[in-house]
Order: structure tokens, then sequence, then C-alpha cells
């Protein structure tokens, strides 16, 4: 499924507001540049153990996402793992930093800045260099950065990869309706808490806000009978909304305004955002230290925005380490479908 989105330029002058803001105020996200498929014909990207390298940072939602997917299908083993550092480098434009590494550089393609890993695959690129992306090492390029489908492609196209006795994440069976679940996630809560966030009018994070609200709504009931979102058993469309609920509370509820109810205080919600919590792949890849700092001490879409910032103590973490109870709906402890 392909984005909407306006396609935009990052760089931002003095006074004006961020290129990713529509003239109603409302953020309207840039489109992907790199979205060559994976797959075995010519045209698609080939599919090949410790070719590339994934490049993602522990704050990211839509880097999040396919770090667990690559965790749970076993894929770390063949696809190795690059870390940004949470926060912004204050350099004058929108960038990700390689920080955490030693000497300040990633040991694989050593370059300080990911926009460096963009400009060497194309010198005119002039989008934010985004998260995640997939890099060739063999040839040092930006080959994929299209989050959207990425997960997928770990999920089909890499299955010969998989680990043995792996979950499928993405049953043909009820492919399209799990596509079609996605799409709303995406537009009203995934992007929904940004475009609450990144608003330059009332009327546009208003209307976001409604939007967001109105689904997380939809989606407290659903749980109340469905363990998971298409019943007993963890799909892709799990993944991509666990990476929003587990932001929630130490981030999106301050930061970005979306103040009308803590996850914490939806039930089916909070008991199903815990169930996936304490299931390898989440809970062991979520680091709430790095989400605080990025979305509480950084900069996000625009390099000139500067003011003092607080980090937030809490949420306690050991909340979401408490029971869940949510068994009890599908009266089994297995919580993925094991692939024939």
């Amino acid at each position: 499924m392909s984005l909407k989105n306006q396609a935009t330029n990052e760089h931002t002058a003095n006074n004006k507001k961020p290129s990713e803001i529509s003239k109603d105020g409302s953020f309207a996200r840039q489109i992907n540049q790199f979205t060559i498929p994976f797959g075995t014909d010519s045209s698609e990207l080939p599919v090949e153990a410790d070719r590339y390298r994934l490049i993602w940072c522990q704050a990211c939602p839509w880097a999040h996402r396919a770090v667990i997917v690559r965790s749970i299908l076993g894929l770390d083993k063949v696809i190795s793992l690059g870390t940004v550092s949470p926060l912004r480098p204050r350099i004058g434009r929108v960038d990700w930093e390689f920080s955490l590494d030693e000497n300040g550089k990633d040991p694989v393609l050593d370059v300080q800045y990911l926009s460096e890993i963009y400009l060497k695959t194309d010198s005119s690129y002039a989008g934010r260099p985004t998260v995640p992306v997939m890099v060739d090492i063999k040839k040092m390029e930006v080959v994929n950065n299209d989050y959207f489908r990425l997960t997928n492609y770990f999920e089909t196209e890499w299955a010969l990869f998989h680990k043995e006795n792996a979950p499928d994440l993405y049953p043909e069976s009820i492919r399209e309706d799990i596509d079609a679940l996605s799409d709303v996630i995406f537009h009203d809560i995934n992007n929904g808490v940004y475009k609450c966030g990144f608003a330059h009018s009332q009327e546009a994070y208003e209307e976001a806000y409604e939007s967001l609200f109105s689904r997380l709504d939809e989606l407290e009931n659903r749980l109340a009978t469905n363990r998971f979102l298409f019943g007993d058993f963890i799909t892709d469309a799990d993944v991509r909304l666990y990476t929003t609920l587990v932001r929630f509370d130490a981030a999106y509820f301050t930061a970005f305004n979306t103040n009308r109810n803590l996850i914490r205080e939806f039930p089916n919600l909070w008991g199903y955002a815990r169930d996936l919590y304490e299931t390898p792949g989440f809970g062991d890849t979520t680091d709430f230290d790095a989400i605080k700092r990025h979305y509480h001490l950084s900069i996000t879409i625009n390099p000139d925005k500067k003011e003092v910032a607080i980090m937030p103590k809490g949420p306690e973490e050991t909340i979401w380490n408490t029971p869940h109870d949510r068994e009890r709906i599908s009266g089994k402890k297995e919580k993925f479908i094991i692939r024939s």
C-alpha cells in the first residue's frame, strides 16, 4: 500500500513553517523516495544474507516495528543492525547521528550522519534522511526506506531466512484485512499522533485529535472480545499498533497534546499493550529512556526550533510488567500462528 502524502523538502529557513506543514496548518508526512521492493524479479532488490544493514533509532515507531519483526522472525541473523542516537544533532538541518558508536561513526557504513549515506546514494536528495532504512553494504547505498511496507517484505520475501518454526505474522488468508486495518491505524493513530503534535493551527490539531481518539475508542471495543486485533494470534497489524501505544503515555500524551486519555486508562488497550510488551521481540526492543529523550529533549521537523526542554521522570516502567489477564479471551498460551 502506498502513502498518499505530499513530498516535501525538509530544509527549513528561519521564520518559515516546516515544509511538511500544509497551508491549513496540518502535518503532511513526506513520501519515501527509496521504495524498490525486495523480491526475485530482476527489477527488485535481491534477498541475500549479510548484504543489508538496517538502520534504526530506538525512539522511532516506524523503525521499531521493523526491528520487532526482524527479531520475531530470526532475521537478526542475516540483517545487521545500526543504531542512531535518539537525540537529533543540532547542526541546522534535520538529521540522525551515529553518536552512540565508538568514534561517533557507524562501524560498517563509516558515516557520522545518516544524511551522508542518503547523499552518497543520491546527491540531489533533499528530504529528511529517515529511519528505518535498508542499506546495501556491497554498494554502500540506500536501497529501501519504505517503512510502510518493510515489515511485509520481511514476512514474505525474506521467508527463506526465517528461523525454524517462525510465526506467520502476515497470513495470506487475511492479508487484505490486515492491510485495510493497517492503513486505518497508520492514518489515524500511528501518524495521527504526529498530526496532533506537529499541527500549526487549532483546527488541524482538533481534527487530528478527534480522529485519533475515535479510532482508539473503536479498537478498545474490538479488543474487548479479541485478544489481538485479528483474534487469538499476533499479526503484523499488532506490531504497527504496539509501537504507538508503547510511546503514548511516555511521550505523545504530553509532547504531542494527545491528552484526552492515557493508554493505561483504556482497560482493553492497556492489557493488550502489556500482553505484547511481555512477548519476545516487543518489550526487549523497547527503550523508554530513548523514547523520552527524543520526544522531550530533541528536535524533529523544525531544526530552527530551540527551547529549554525538561526530561520527565515518569511513568514508571514497572507498570508494563503488571498482570494483563488477556489469556482468558483466547484460552491459549500461544500467541503466534506457526508457519506450516
